[in-house]
Order: structure tokens, then C-alpha cells, then sequence
């Protein structure tokens, strides 16, 4: 990284730091609305798609114009983009990368990526570099346990590599990016003499990471650890937060940009101050929403009136910390995995929610050491537990009961269930403890 690259990333972490710029929440949203205008208006000269997607309707109006998703972002990609980078060419890099294991090669001077593709469409990312600047001081900001001029060893696990994330390192940082794919055994040598003072990974790996940890061959004392890329379980916060003696934090990051951390309090704010979200939402009884994301930092890759595929619940009160951003008090997954149970009288389905299926389970018996949950179809649910072999039969009874009990509650009917042993290994999937097999269009109730 040279000088000028370094000037900037400080200076992007000397504004995220200032959590004390606005007031409150209306003085915040008034800076918000004169950002995403001018960010409008400059997405509108240098995007030939968003330029006729809006057509003559005034920047003033952005929040009424037509929504986007990954389906149309990945169809229009070529026209899209503000930088005439193609998506066959990207496309051809970034799987290169993943085959090859080497994530360096950039087009111009831009950043790509790609999803994972947990819903089976992976998408493409594109980061310019002062996009990476700012990324990197706005993360560095949120995420290190303390000031930048302490020093930290960060260690980082993820199923890909990107230049975006070498951003972060240089100076006084040390950056090591830790592969998913890697032996497990080569990965725990790694760790052991980088001694990381900041380990962030997905909650699968902390989780293997921390029973490893307990068995004795891991020895780290990590500052903070921080959970990135899938779905937080409280079964393995709990044991992730048990073994390493600290909260576990999180970050909300996604192919569509740095959308939200915890603060020391633990509760996950978004990034308001980088991008704005307007709820969609799903059960306003129950707080629950989806996000319709404008991010106004990013240029090259524009993000506006972009609807995500995330299940969120706001926090109900205000957080201690005094922070005027949207605080949450979780993210339950993925739309595609809420569940459609038919109704016990016939009336239709019934949406069933990630997070009462998680609380079922857990409620269910202690000794349930890793579960997951999947449902083939509206009436056959296959649950597979990690729980010892002299207890399991009791564990598998009560989770019957209590999945019975919530379907009992919620009005519809429990499903079939089959139940096998939990054989999951973090690597190249995303573990995503409650998931939905089939499709389902909730306003026709066709099931495909």
C-alpha cells in the first residue's frame, strides 16, 4: 500500500470512529438524504442502465424508483457497472481465482469477486480502489478491539481470498487470510504462531475452532472474535463465546457491500453512515423486515433500491450505546429459508420463521451439541443432530415434540420427520442451520 493509500484509509477510520457526528436520528437521516442524492445523480451520468431505468423522474424522488436484485444486477451487469467491465471477462477471472487459489489478478485496477451462491446464483462483485480505502477504514474502524496505533495481528477465514481484504493490512497490521478450503491441521499451526489478536471467521469454523481450543490443540488468546459470512446460531455463540471468555461480535458483510457490525454492546447496527436501508416488511407485528439497500460509497458497481434476500429483526428499544443507526436484534438467514407449513384448516400456508425452528430445537434438550434442519417439502422435514449416542433417542423425541408444539401454535401442520446424524464440515458451502429445500411462491401457494 503506498502513502496515499495509507492517507486514505486513515482518514475513512478517522470518520467511521466519530460516532458522534449527528445529534440523533433526523439529523442523521437529512445527512442521508443529501448524500444519496448526489450519489443519484452521479450513478445517473455514469450508469447507462440506472439512467434508463429512472428515465426523467427527479433524484428527489429515489425513494419511489424501481427496485432491483441480483437477478437483474447479474442480467444488466455490462450496462450496469461505471467502468465497461464485461461479465463474461469477470466472471472468467474470478473463476480462475477459485480454481487456481489465487485471488491477486484485478481487471484495471478493480477489485472482483464472487459470491458464494448459496441461493444457486452467484453473483459478481466489482470494488474500485478508493472504494477499497474506504472499505477498509470503515472495517478497521468497527471491527479492531482497539485503537489502530496498538497494533493487531488479524487472522481471517473465508471460503475466498480478495484484494479488498489485503486492504486492511500494512504498518502496523498484520493480515492473515486463512482458506477455508486449507487442512484443518495446517490451519491450527498457522494460528498458533500468529498468536491473532482479532480472529474473524464464519461461526461453523469459530465453533470448530473453539472445540479444538478446548481439546487442547489450539492455544490462542484472541481480543475479540468476530462472526462473518453466515447465519449466527445461539447454540454456537454460546460455546464459541464459553471457550474464548469474550462476547462474540459480528459483521454483516455481503457481495453487496459492509452492511452492519455490533457495537461494544454486542448489538448489530448497520452502516448508515456508508449505506441507507428502507424496510420491506415481512411481519411489521413482529419486526421483521427485508432490506432494501442504497449504498452511497460504492460507484463502480452501483448499489440503488437494491433488494437483498436477508431476513432481519429490529431490535425492539434503543441500545445503550447511544448509536442513531438502525440496530438489530438479529439476522435470521436467507428469505428463500422461511418456512411454508400448510394451515390446519385449510386456509393456505403459514410462514413459519427461521429463529422460532432454532428456539424449538434449543429448548428441546441441552445435550444437542450441532443441529440443522432441513425441509424437502411442505410435509417432510429431515432434522439432523449431534447429541450423544445414549441420549439421542430422548433428544430426537423431544425435538418432535416441540417442533409439534410450535406447529400447534403457529396453526399449521407438522411436517414428517426423519432424523440423522449432523455431518457438517466447514469448507466451501455456507452452513445455514434452518433451510428450505423447494421453492414456494406465497401468492399462489404453488410449491416447485
Amino acid at each position: 500500500m503506498n502513502i496515499a493509500d495509507r492517507i486514505s484509509v486513515l482518514y475513512h477510520y478517522g470518520m467511521a470512529r466519530r460516532k458522534r457526528r449527528w445529534s440523533g436520528r433526523e439529523e442523521l437521516e437529512r445527512w442521508q438524504e443529501a448524500r444519496v442524492r448526489e450519489h443519484v445523480r452521479r450513478v445517473r451520468r455514469e450508469s447507462a442502465f440506472y439512467r434508463e431505468l429512472w428515465g426523467d423522474r427527479p433524484s428527489a424522488e429515489w425513494r419511489e424508483f424501481p427496485i432491483i436484485d441480483k437477478s437483474v444486477m447479474m442480467e444488466k451487469f455490462d450496462r450496469l457497472n461505471t467502468v465497461g467491465i464485461r461479465k463474461e471477462e469477470a466472471f472468467a477471472l474470478a473463476l480462475q481465482a477459485e480454481r487456481t487459489r489465487d485471488f491477486t489478478p484485478m481487471i484495471d485496477g478493480v477489485t472482483i469477486g464472487l459470491s458464494s451462491g448459496t441461493s444457486g446464483n452467484r453473483g459478481l462483485f466489482l470494488v474500485g480502489r478508493r472504494e477499497r480505502r474506504t472499505w477498509a477504514g470503515t472495517v478497521l474502524a468497527k471491527v479492531l478491539p482497539g485503537p489502530l496505533s496498538d497494533g493487531h495481528r488479524i487472522a481471517f477465514f473465508l471460503r475466498a481470498d480478495s484484494n479488498l481484504y489485503g486492504t486492511v493490512g500494512g504498518g502496523s497490521l498484520q493480515f492473515a487470510f486463512y482458506d477455508l478450503m486449507d487442512p484443518l491441521a495446517l490451519q491450527l499451526a498457522r494460528l498458533g504462531k500468529q498468536q491473532p489478536t482479532l480472529l474473524v471467521a464464519p461461526p461453523s469454523m469459530l465453533r470448530l475452532l473453539a472445540e479444538k481450543q478446548k481439546e487442547g490443540k489450539l492455544a490462542i488468546r484472541p481480543e475479540r472474535v468476530v462472526s462473518v459470512a453466515e447465519t449466527l446460531d445461539p447454540l454456537d455463540r454460546g460455546v464459541v463465546e464459553e471457550v474464548f471468555g469474550q462476547p462474540l461480535h459480528q459483521v454483516y458483510q455481503c457481495t453487496e457491500g459492509f452492511l452492519g457490525a455490533t457495537c461494544r454492546h454486542g448489538t448489530l447496527h448497520l452502516n448508515e453512515d456508508v449505506v441507507c436501508v428502507q424496510k420491506d416488511y415481512v411481519d411489521r407485528e413482529r419486526r421483521k423486515f427485508v432490506p432494501i439497500i442504497t449504498d452511497f460509497s460504492r460507484t463502480t458497481q452501483p448499489i440503488v433500491r437494491y433488494r437483498l434476500n436477508d431476513l432481519l429483526t429490529e431490535l425492539e428499544g434503543i441500545c445503550p450505546c447511544g448509536s442513531p443507526f438502525m440496530a438489530l436484534e438479529a439476522i435470521e438467514g436467507r428469505c428463500d429459508d422461511l418456512y411454508y407449513l400448510p394451515a390446519l384448516d385449510g386456509s393456505g400456508w403459514v410462514p413459519v420463521f427461521p429463529d422460532y425452528l432454532a428456539r424449538a430445537v434449543m429448548a428441546a434438550s441441552p445435550d444437542i451439541e450441532e443441529y440443522q434442519l432441513v425441509l424437502h417439502a411442505p410435509d417432510r422435514l429431515n432434522v439432523r443432530l449431534r447429541v450423544s449416542e445414549a441420549l439421542r433417542a430422548e433428544a430426537c423425541r423431544r425435538v418432535a415434540e416441540t417442533i409439534g408444539e410450535l406447529c400447534g401454535t403457529m396453526g399449521c401442520r407438522t411436517p414428517s420427520m426423519e432424523f440423522t446424524d449432523y455431518t457438517f464440515v466447514p469448507g466451501s458451502r455456507k452452513l445455514r442451520r434452518v433451510e428450505r429445500r423447494f421453492r414456494f411462491d406465497p401468492d399462489t401457494g404453488l410449491v416447485f
